[in-house]
């Protein structure tokens, strides 16, 4: 995959040239366009938000998903210790952007969305500590942001911190219908001021965002930051995900079916998975095999 993989929950595929994104839209809305940067998804509050847009790219193509397989199995290799089994406890750095007091999360929201990923995470052996928060007022960021801009690289180069294992998390009110986007472990190397995940402001818990605001965009987000492809990847055929107990599926899943099973191979679809782009009140889990692949991630590009 190309440099930036931002992912939230995107409808569209297509190849990206120096990032790869994804991104959530809203329904009726056209998905936002990949760029050579991190792509991001978002809806806005008064309409009903649709995982189906993510702020990237919503797939890699087989070649690329391939290509990024072949270097983290290489970079496994070369390591001398075996894959963390201890925690890991991520530093997190929140941005809140405002245009005036328009955006102005409470620091009892901030915490609130630290103890959601806490708790999508608790099985994977990671944990997420709030070190800072800082707010800014910037029309510009805030209002209709979208990845790849230059509103996007200006205001991650002002306000990033920390190094490769620092999760960095801005909330505005993002452009393009789009609910977040998320950069790829393995594009920090190259481009480590653009590291960091993307969300709409009111998809936190307890804000505006219908259907989307129980905090679990930032879950979804934060699991490509980790690694982590959407379960529907590569539909039916080849490797999909990477990930062997996440079974096969063709089409993004909206909403919250009662059941939903899109391709041959056995097993329904992932709709309770938290990559894929069920409503947050539908989504409570990630696989075994989606922590394997995480802390595979984890030792490979940000330990």
């Amino acid at each position: 995959m190309s440099s930036s993989e931002r992912f939230r929950r995107a409808v569209k595929l297509g190849a990206v040239s120096a990032l790869s994104l994804v991104a959530l839209v809203v329904p009726g809305t056209t998905t936002g366009s990949a760029v050579a940067a991190p792509s991001g998804d978002c809806f806005t509050p008064t309409h009903s938000a649709d995982r189906s847009k993510d702020g990237h790219a919503d797939s890699l193509s087989p070649a690329e998903a391939a290509r990024v397989e072949a270097d983290m199995q290489s970079k496994l290799a070369g390591k001398r210790t075996a894959l963390a089994a201890a925690a890991v406890s991520i530093p997190v750095y929140f941005h809140v952007i405002t245009s005036g007091s328009t955006g102005n999360l409470p620091a009892s929201t901030i915490t609130k969305q630290i103890s959601v990923l806490n708790s999508a995470y608790a099985s994977s052996g990671f944990s997420f500590s709030l070190v800072s928060t800082d707010y800014t007022n910037n029309s510009t960021w805030y209002n209709g942001i979208t990845d790849g801009t230059s509103a996007e690289r200006n205001m991650k180069n002002a306000l990033r911190k920390g190094g490769k294992n620092a999760l960095n998390i801005y909330t505005a009110n993002l452009g393009d219908d789009l609910l977040g986007w998320a950069t790829f472990p393995w594009n920090y190397t190259s481009s480590p001021k653009l590291d960091g995940v993307v969300i709409l402001d009111e998809s936190l818990p307890g804000r505006s965002a219908t259907n989307y605001n129980e905090g679990d965009t930032a879950t979804h987000e934060v699991g490509h930051w980790m690694g982590l492809y959407h379960t529907f990847q590569g539909g039916c055929s080849g490797s999909g995900d990477y990930v062997s107990d996440t079974p096969a599926e063709a089409t993004a899943t909206s909403g919250c079916p009662a059941s939903k099973n899109t391709c041959s191979a056995a097993g329904n679809d992932p709709v309770h998975n938290f990559m894929d782009y069920s409503y947050d009140s539908c989504m409570y889990e990630f696989t075994a095999g989606q922590a394997t692949r995480m802390n595979s991630s984890w030792s490979a590009y940000r330990a």
